[in-house]
């Protein structure tokens, strides 16, 4: 990036609404759609581009992410103009990170060729699960072995970072399949460069959660989903990635730098249908209907919510808490004009002393303690801040 500013980074993320069938689990703004809805999509998406890049002209863009839905059902073609119109439109630095979600059955060699030749340099794979029957039970559309042809073809388009997503507490499986599930990711030729490791979450109004709530379907107990968790740190470790975030892995130097500008609270546009923005102390959407987007992708911009200072306290502290690195404490001071331990100190003073917090290389950085990564949710929620302190 050379000697930009750093506070002058923009991410860009690109939302593709579409997929083949919708997963039992999932509550994206995704669903399925034809070839002539998709082109039409990726028309309005175009005009988005070129129009949000007259507004942030000179603004030096640092990383694109391509999610959804299923940003692998566009055409090579597709891609190639979507980033295209990307390079032209917005100032994108040479050293770019550039990633699109792929879902096995839905790319072939020609397709994962044409990403690589269209900009992408890494591509996040939703595995989930290396057993059938489980990718069954949470309606992925693909096996196992659909995966590892995936995985070779990605390989053989050349590309050189690749994350593989995984998902734990899912119906059915026990301490032992997901085990092997990692044991099966760790034996790829070679190895991933990037692995995310999420336990399941219901969310409410999806079919998985109403089946369970019926009691049709069960899910793995608290004790076997906190197995699932410590055995992916153990045995993840024990191969060579570095968590550097509760729920990611990396080799070195592989690190998401997409998400991790998320955590840090750096600038980032949406585009596309339902995509959210943050741009200082506001934070903004597009809207979610999809006819209106195809429509005027400029006008459909919505729900912008300016951040008092106590929210953006609050969210600097529970998405940088995120990281095993933690935050800086002179980032905190210089974006808000007070010390950590002037805002927050009871907080930190009791977490220090419960074993959850303490601070780093000699005290510029504040982290959580491995015990306190553990219990993450629990440490955070005491950074929220009282209504009348907002």
């Amino acid at each position: 990036m050379g000697a930009e500013n750093k506070a002058d980074l923009l991410e860009l993320y690109i939302h593709i609404p579409f997929c083949v069938k919708k997963c039992l689990y999932c509550d994206f703004l995704s669903a399925p759609a034809g070839e002539e809805v998709r082109e039409r999509y990726v028309e309005a998406l175009l005009t988005e581009i070129r129009g949000r890049g007259r507004e942030y002209a000179g603004r030096p863009v640092s990383s694109v992410f391509f999610g959804g839905g299923t940003p692998s059902l566009l055409t090579g073609t597709q891609m190639k103009r979507l980033l295209g119109t990307v390079s032209g439109s917005f100032l994108l630095a040479a050293d770019a990170e550039i990633t699109a979600e792929a879902n096995p059955g839905t790319v072939d060699l020609e397709k994962l060729t044409a990403y690589a030749q269209a900009g992408i340099n890494r591509l996040s794979i939703g595995l989930q699960s290396a057993d059938n029957v489980e990718l069954a039970a949470i309606g992925r559309i693909h096996t196992w072995e659909q995966f590892l042809e995936t995985y070779r073809q990605a390989r053989q388009a050349g590309f050189v970072n690749v994350n593989v997503d995984l998902m734990s507490a899912l119906p059915g499986q026990t301490a032992e399949s997901y085990e092997n599930t990692l044991r099966r990711v760790l034996a790829l030729a070679p190895q991933p460069e990037h692995i995310s490791a999420y336990s399941l979450i219901l969310e409410e109004g999806t079919p998985l959660y109403d089946s369970c709530q019926a009691g049709l379907t069960d899910i793995p107990g608290e004790d076997t989903d906190r197995r699932m968790y410590q055995d992916t740190k153990r045995i993840l470790e024990e191969a060579g990635y570095r968590r550097y975030e509760i729920s990611n892995y990396a080799k070195e130097g592989f690190a998401c730098r997409h998400n991790c500008g998320y955590w840090q609270r750096r600038d980032y546009l949406g585009l596309g249908l339902g995509a959210a923005s943050l741009e200082g102390n506001v934070r903004f959407k597009n809207g979610e209907d999809l006819e209106r987007y195809l429509r005027e992708p400029l006008l459909c911009r919505e729900e912008e919510q300016s951040l008092t200072a106590g929210e953006q306290m609050e969210e600097y502290m529970f998405l940088g808490l995120r990281l095993t690195e933690g935050l800086e404490a002179a980032g905190f001071h210089a974006a808000f004009g007070c010390s950590l331990e002037e805002r927050y100190g009871d907080v930190i003073k009791k977490n220090q002393k419960d074993g959850l917090l303490e601070y780093r290389d000699g005290g510029r950085r504040l982290t959580l303690t491995e015990k306190g990564l553990d219990l993450a949710n629990y440490v955070m929620a005491q950074f929220l801040l009282d209504p009348d302190e907002k």
